[in-house]
């Protein structure tokens, strides 16, 4: 780990009351600051060294070229792939035209049972595996208009970002490997997921997880555009259906009688006056709500989704209990301003899925690998924190991070979604390089 220089200069100070070190033990120090310094910039000058040594490597000075080449290409097979529908539990379409994708670059392809489409560039070393994976779904429904609109550099479409940038960076990932011709020890496998989004409770990439186990070396989760951040940190998520049920009946003849969606609503509105806390940084969400059957009915069922998210499980536990307690509250004050019986209304709370948390060290192989490649593209990048398919493989231990496709995007999850592929090349270019690094280039 390299110590920068303000780092080195508090050594150098008391700890305690501020004031310099007296002379004689600073000058002792002084000698060891200097080697402290020297060691943290030869580490930092040969890690940097080893990447430009990759990169200028001819293979993958090939690799790197056809990125610079085929910008359009890519961009193209994202306008493609966006424009296929892939809902929840449909994603089946879309899954099938990356594998052709896959398939014309040379990439050995499967389709697990749920519907992963998995590319395999084998290497020496069978047993060590890096993983790279994109989410096929979205989060918008059958139906939804995804024709892709065009304006210069800018693209427009439910998706277009979260994740068809994803997704189209591993198509030209795949692509700029097999023009490479690079051979790797560790072995590469290129993968579209399903069940990212919405109630698929990350389905795809656990079982992918699983498939591989112990052989995954690194996993890397590529979603949406942005190349300034590196994602090292899931956070844990719930979701739940709560839904209330009652007798139902005519809105003039029972008028008066317990209303399932008064009482929900009743319930929203006092779950959403608890305190939600800046650290650690939670979020909750009522997605949907739905009820009923016509405008003079009262109705016999209401029911609402919610996501709940923390970076600590401590905060998950308690924003969980104060919906639960809200509910009921709400129940009951349905209850009593109509005069009816506890048992109208019954309230119930299904469970949607729930997301795992995990986080890598900010000093560890992974993340410095890409530290150094970002270093050598000029890419400047922070630390993040989200909800991936990152959160698998970090809940049980293994080295994994999100990143971004390359170009810009905004607007992920609204029908106003945009993607604009300016600097598209960078982020192509740092998924090669970091991926060859992590996997060693044989001779």
């Amino acid at each position: 780990m390299t110590h920068p220089p303000d780092t080195i200069a508090r050594v150098c100070t008391s700890s305690t009351t501020g004031d310099k070190i007296p002379r004689t033990n600073h000058v002792k120090l002084a000698p060891i600051c200097c080697i402290f310094l020297v060691m943290a910039t030869v580490s930092a000058r040969a890690t940097d060294d080893s990447i430009e040594k990759l990169a200028q490597d001819s293979r993958c000075a090939r690799a790197l070229d056809w990125i610079d080449k085929n910008s359009d290409w890519v961009t193209q097979q994202q306008i493609r792939l966006t424009e296929i529908p892939a809902p929840e539990y449909g994603e089946g379409p879309r899954g099938e035209a990356l594998k052709k994708l896959f398939e014309t670059s040379g990439l050995r392809v499967q389709t697990d049972k749920l519907g992963d489409v998995v590319a395999t560039r084998p290497g020496s070393d069978a047993k060590s595996v890096v993983l790279l994976v994109a989410h096929l779904d979205t989060v918008f429904p059958a139906g939804t208009d995804v024709n892709v609109k065009i304006k210069g550099t800018r693209l427009e479409a439910p998706g277009i970002s979260d994740n068809g940038a994803g997704l189209a960076a591993l198509a030209g990932l795949a692509r700029a490997l097999g023009e490479s011709l690079i051979r790797t020890t560790k072995t590469i496998v290129i993968a579209g997921d399903v069940g990212e989004e919405g109630e698929g409770n990350l389905r795809g990439v656990r079982a992918l997880v699983e498939a591989y186990g112990t052989r995954l070396s690194a996993v890397i989760a590529v979603d949406g555009a942005s190349t300034d951040h590196i994602t090292t940190q899931g956070i844990a998520s719930r979701r739940f259906e709560v839904s209330i049920t009652g007798p139902g009946g005519h809105s003039w003849s029972d008028f008066g009688a317990p209303n399932p969606i008064t009482a929900l609503s009743r319930g929203i509105v006092k779950f959403s006056s608890i305190h939600i806390p800046d650290e650690p940084r939670s979020s909750y969400n009522f997605g949907s709500i739905e009820g009923g059957t016509s405008i003079n009915s009262i109705p016999a069922r209401a029911a609402v989704k919610i996501d709940l998210r923390s970076e600590e499980d401590a905060e998950l536990n308690r924003m969980e209990t104060a919906l639960r307690d809200a509910m009921q509250a709400g129940l009951r004050e349905e209850l009593t301003a109509n005069h009816a019986g506890n048992d109208s209304l019954q309230v119930s709370f299904r469970s949607l899925g729930a997301r795992p948390a995990g986080k890598i060290p900010d000093d560890a192989p992974l993340v410095e690998t890409i530290r150094n490649v970002d270093r050598y593209l000029g890419n400047r990048s922070r630390l993040e924190r989200s909800s991936t398919d990152a959160n698998i493989p970090l809940s049980q231990g293994i080295p994994a991070v999100a990143l971004g496709g390359g170009g810009k995007g905004s607007g992920s999850h609204t029908l106003s979604e945009w993607y604009d592929s300016t600097g598209r090349e960078m982020g192509l270019k740092r998924l090669l390089l970091t991926t060859l690094a992590l996997a060693g280039v044989q001779p």
